[in-house]
């Protein structure tokens, strides 16, 4: 029998050499977009390996378009990680899958690892590389332990259990492959006999209540782009309807409502051709980063620094309070952090970028400030 594969000679296969490495992420929408640079340069230190993404049964859509990873199982949740519900009757066929890849190496890239760690040890991986709370030690069975970053945007925490394993390289872009017949189905979407103009999103959903800017809010702001002659589309997904509905019914102006109308790819190529987002701190703002779509966030509770990056195409509005990042699934007082960030400092930064003329190569012109300045005196604290 051919001996065990080092763990450099692994990553760094000879050609023709297939290695079966396993990633764990079984998160959100933002949270996968965010690993998309980790994994890259993953598969590119390994071109011959096969990178089978282990994530909630929603990722397998996106795992099929992306050019680093060529394999999916679907994670049927456990009652100890609360993103989704735990299937527990399938759990035996998913252990026997994940068991049957054989991994030559498996990472965990779920968060520190303090539930994970247990979790991913069953998968019958030869080697794993994982998080583990700071403080404490590396836990057993871990052949490359990096405890778990207090700072940084989740992109880089990522890269660094990458680059553990001697992988360099830049973090690069988040990705969204869109085809041409995303466009295609968004297209048979808009009302028969409309002309589709120029156009912002508003996105007033998040999945967490405490994440979520006030309706009436998202409503005034589309009233003044309105007033700019810009058409007005309401999204979400099917589950937010009625706080769809709210949002247009408070609009003094017509708004267009696709809530729960279009699927990731329509939502996608939607935001491809939007002059802007209007959006809470959510997985949507992040395919708008990745398309390079002009967007303004509003932050409500969630940790900033770690889940968004100053860009010229963006402004992030945000306020501090002593609870953020928020624990809560309803905010158990009067929503500061929300109620701080007027209609009208959004307005203003959306109007900002409405109207900042573009580069020659696309873009915003020099000189934007990517955390808008009334926002950042309400946090008491300076971004760079």
């Amino acid at each position: 029998m051919k001996p065990p594969l080092p763990l450099a000679q692994a990553l760094h296969c000879e050609p023709g050499e297939v290695v079966r490495i396993g990633v764990f992420r079984a998160l959100m929408l933002g949270d996968l977009l965010c690993a998309i640079p980790a994994w890259r340069a993953l598969k590119n230190a390994c071109p011959h390996s096969v990178v089978t993404l282990i994530g909630l049964p929603w990722a397998r859509a996106l795992a099929e378009r992306l050019s680093c990873i060529d394999d999916f199982v679907a994670f049927p949740g456990h009652p100890f990680l609360p993103e989704a519900s735990a299937d527990l009757p399938a759990w035996p066929g998913f252990l026997a899958q994940v068991q049957e890849r054989r991994f030559d190496l498996l990472l965990q890239m779920h968060g520190s690892g303090t539930l994970s760690n247990a979790l991913v040890s069953l998968f019958g991986a030869r080697r794993l590389v994982a998080f583990h709370p700071p403080g404490e030690p590396a836990p057993p069975g871990v052949d490359v332990a990096v405890a778990w970053p207090q700072a940084g945007h989740e992109t880089e925490r990522l890269m660094r259990l990458v680059r553990a394993l001697g992988i360099s390289g830049a973090e690069g872009a988040e990705e969204f492959p869109l085809r041409d017949e995303d466009r295609a189905r968004l297209r048979a979407l808009w009302p028969a006999g409309q002309t589709v103009g120029r156009y912002v999103v508003l996105h007033p959903g998040a999945q967490l209540p405490s994440r979520r800017w006030p309706a009436e809010r998202f409503a005034q702001v589309g009233d003044v782009l309105a007033a700019r002659g810009l058409s007005v589309v309401v999204t979400g997904t099917a589950a937010e309807r009625e706080l769809a509905r709210e949002v247009v019914a408070r609009m003094h102006r017509p708004a267009l409502d696709l809530c729960g109308l279009t699927g990731l790819w329509e939502l996608g190529a939607l935001l491809e051709g939007a002059a802007l987002l209007v959006s809470n701190d959510t997985g949507v703002a992040h395919v708008a980063a990745a398309l390079g779509t002009p967007r303004v966030v509003v932050s409500c509770g969630g940790d900033v620094y770690r889940w968004q990056r100053p860009a010229p195409e963006a402004r992030v509005l945000w306020h501090d309070v002593p609870c953020r990042p928020c624990a809560y699934r309803q905010c158990p007082i009067a929503h500061p952090c929300a109620r701080a960030v007027t209609a009208e400092l959004v307005a203003e930064a959306a109007l900002d970028l409405i109207e900042a003329p573009a580069r020659p190569e696309g873009g915003l012109a020099p000189g934007s400030t990517p955390w808008r300045g009334e926002a950042v005196r309400l946090a008491g604290r300076h971004l760079s």
